[in-house]
């Protein structure tokens, strides 16, 4: 039977139907952590279906680990007796695992108290919350992420840079290749392989162009609701991974895994349409930029940087901005201008977006989507107009992100409008597990310092 030709299940009794007439031997039950990786559990079909409505009890403390697994310090979010929390299926998002030889699904959970209100500060309920938000207005966000991402060779030793895999020619990539259809062609069998695992799992990616970096490759999603497509991009990654590592090679979303190369980003499409009737309130009637065009401008012009932990979440992810670097340095806007950190694509009425090029790869990306929803949501109730359009460089303009990591953490741990909206308490467990983070990373000695400082200081 062709599954993946079939809507996915609406109900339990579906879900119920689809595990067994597929033979599914066990299920996977993925939770999206602060950092976007993938916690949960693996249990046997029968044992997932005596649990679909009371959920499996997992650890708050799942939700606010850092990325090396250490968990927040006691005495912050988290209760004090490291309450259980629930996690309940989201029935529609059941896929099938492709790699494995044993007919086995992956399925992602939302998570609850025990006494069935969400748990405020976990991603998945986050984006869920600006989605409400916007539905309480009678306005549905649509959303199209682009993600670059680097092929690498394969390396057990942290210490020694990432290098260029070898394509199918016997050779590594030299040079940058943006758009080069050769230099794609490289690396086919990957990419083969990536297509067809997200067709068996129902991850819907368009197009792929090789982008300007060595064995870096960018793959777009096809427009749709933002916690669909983020549920896409959760599982995206790891099914990259899983096609680079058959191949014998890693598949990396650091935002900058060379020194000397391009970084990755996650750049997001965004517009806004009318529930009653899917018109786009970026245009007018007659097709011209409506003001709430302006207004959604303005808002990510006012609160993107306030934000910036959510687009750049990690150390790493503030090596990508930088003067040198083809990535955004400020929030200016304008008309097909990749230059700006907020880019007006040329499209006709229907189509009018904004496309938020800050994010990195690396974001987690329910928190992404719901920070630069959240922001322009900002910018519709302030009503403010944006500042004038760019029809220059914008990296010849003043820097206006935030350049460091803490100090992003800081201006968001400020941010009241953000809070507001986003939830104060996801906002101090956000800044709890990358202040953790920022900890851990501060006790690394790295190649730098041993080589300028060991015999010269």
């Amino acid at each position: 039977m062709d599954t993946e030709s079939e809507d996915p299940p609406a109900s339990r009794d579906d879900l119920i139907s689809w595990l067994r007439t597929r033979h599914i031997d066990e299920v996977e039950c993925l939770v999206p952590d602060m950092t976007g990786m993938m916690r949960g559990k693996i249990i046997p079909r029968e044992d997932f279906i005596r649990n679909i409505e009371s959920g499996l009890r997992l650890p708050e403390t799942i939700l606010l680990q850092a990325v090396t697994g250490d968990p927040a310090e006691e005495g912050g979010i988290q209760s004090e007796t490291d309450q259980d929390i629930r996690t309940i299926p989201d029935v529609g998002t059941v896929r099938i695992v492709p790699w494995y030889e044993e007919p086995t699904a992956q399925i992602i959970c939302d998570t609850t108290f025990n006494d069935g209100t969400p748990v405020d500060f976990a991603p998945r309920s986050v984006l869920k919350r600006i989605i409400g938000l916007y539905a309480e207005k009678g306005l549905r966000p649509i959303v199209a992420p682009e993600l670059e991402f680097y092929l690498v060779e394969t390396s057990t030793d942290p210490d020694m840079p990432l290098t260029t895999p070898v394509g199918i020619s016997g050779r590594k990539e030299s040079g940058r290749q943006a758009y080069g259809i050769e230099a794609a062609n490289e690396f086919d069998p990957v990419v083969e392989e990536i297509y067809a695992y997200c067709e068996d799992s129902r991850i819907e990616i368009g197009t792929m162009a090789h982008e300007a970096g060595p064995a870096q490759i960018e793959m777009n999603f096809n427009h749709g609701d933002p916690l669909e497509l983020a549920d896409q991009v959760f599982l995206f990654k790891r099914t990259v991974r899983k096609a680079a590592l058959k191949h014998r090679m890693y598949a990396t979303f650091m935002a900058m895994p060379h020194e000397n190369e391009p970084g990755s980003a996650m750049h997001v499409h965004q517009s806004v349409v009318r529930a009653a009737d899917g018109s786009n309130i970026f245009v007018d009637a007659d097709g011209a930029d409506a003001a709430t065009l302006f207004h959604y401008i303005s808002g990510l012009q006012r609160h993107v940087p306030d934000a910036m932990p959510l687009f750049c979440p990690n150390v790493n992810s503030f090596r990508r901005i930088r003067l040198e670097s083809d990535a955004p340095i400020n929030v200016h806007w304008g008309r097909d201008n990749r230059t700006c950190g907020l880019r007006v694509p040329d499209s006709p009425p229907a189509a009018r977006r904004v496309e938020n090029r800050v994010p990195g790869v690396d974001a987690n990306p329910y928190l992404a989507f719901a920070a630069t929803l959240a922001c322009g949501l900002l910018g519709l109730d302030e009503n403010i107009a944006p500042e004038p359009a760019v029809t220059i460089d914008a990296h010849t303009l003043p820097f206006g992100l935030p350049l460091h990591h803490h100090e992003a953490l800081e201006m968001l741990g400020s941010s009241s409008k953000l809070r507001d909206v986003l939830g104060s308490r996801f906002v101090d467990a956000f800044i709890e597990v990358k202040n953790l983070e920022w900890q851990l990373y501060n006790r690394v000695i790295s190649r730098w310092e041993r080589e300028y400082l060991l015999l010269n200081v």
